[in-house]
């Protein structure tokens, strides 16, 4: 069964967190630290932090979207509380 995972990446040194979707997380994670994304270039190296696994698209996505609102942020910061101590 092929997935679609929802991700989090995280560089400490810049306070930077960036939330994405891909079919290929090892392939996505490489792409944004060889700079070959322009959404995260400025902020290599990039720590995956956490992922999640849907079975379709459309429910990836909609994670996504969720995890980027204000709401989402805010579950964000509180799931993953012990890593931002």
């Amino acid at each position: 069964m092929k997935f679609f995972y929802v991700y989090i990446l995280h560089n400490k040194q810049k306070n930077f967190i960036y939330v994405g979707y891909s079919k290929n997380l090892k392939q996505r994670i490489k792409q944004h630290n060889s700079g070959k994304s322009k959404s995260t270039k400025a902020y290599k190296p990039l720590k995956l932090i956490f992922y999640e696994a849907y079975p379709t698209k459309s429910d990836a996505k909609r994670r996504e979207k969720y995890l980027k609102s204000n709401k989402g942020k805010t579950t964000l910061m509180t799931m993953l509380r012990s890593y931002f101590k």
